[in-house]
């Protein structure tokens, strides 16, 4: 109980959007965290927090998705093929690599609103010179819209999350470990 009323305290200060912002840069570029585990914390703490939060959120993806991007343009036969062996594999940066050339903007909306690796696909458009514009501009409407989504919920029901929490932190955290280290064999499997 101690552990999630700090973790809401230290989600609840200013500084906060901080760590969200340069999490949701290191989650577009390789982690495989979504934004929205950094961004509950706080909007749970303290739902005057959502939309700096939110905002926070989005301008990290949109630096992130750049990053990524110019690592797939610039850097690719270095870091971004780092990237794809150590997160990925050549068969899912192939695979993204059709798709993408295959439904372009689609799959930027796709990537951008479900947990589907948005990493792959930013390193895909920078590799294949995707005109940065239009990968960032729709990234960022759609990216923004997943965001804002979360957010307003979060936000909407703050009260009954809070009560949620405080009644079943410890299941809640052996849930959510449960489930990284699902996904972490998951990853590693595929």
């Amino acid at each position: 109980m101690k552990l999630v009323t700090r973790i809401l305290d230290k989600a609840a200060q200013p500084w906060y959007a901080w760590v969200v912002f340069i999490m949701t840069i290191f989650e577009s570029i390789f982690l495989f965290i979504p934004p929205e585990v950094f961004m509950t914390p706080a909007i749970v703490a303290n739902k005057k927090r959502a939309v700096p939060i939110t905002t926070a959120a989005a301008f990290g993806s949109i630096v992130g998705g750049l990053i990524t991007y110019m690592i797939g343009l610039w850097l690719f036969d270095t870091v971004g093929m780092w990237l794809i062996n150590n997160f990925a594999t050549p068969e899912k940066f192939e695979l993204t690599q059709t798709l993408f050339n295959k439904y372009g903007i689609m799959i930027i909306i796709l990537t951008a609103i479900t947990p589907i690796p948005y990493k792959l696909l930013a390193l895909c458009a920078g590799f294949l010179q995707y005109p940065v514009l239009i990968f960032l501009g729709v990234s960022a409407i759609f990216r923004t819209a997943r965001f804002a989504l979360v957010g307003a919920l979060l936000w909407r029901f703050q009260e009954k999350a809070n009560r949620i929490i405080n009644k079943y932190s410890w299941q809640l955290t052996i849930c959510a470990i449960v489930f990284a280290l699902l996904g972490l064999l998951i990853i590693t499997v595929m």
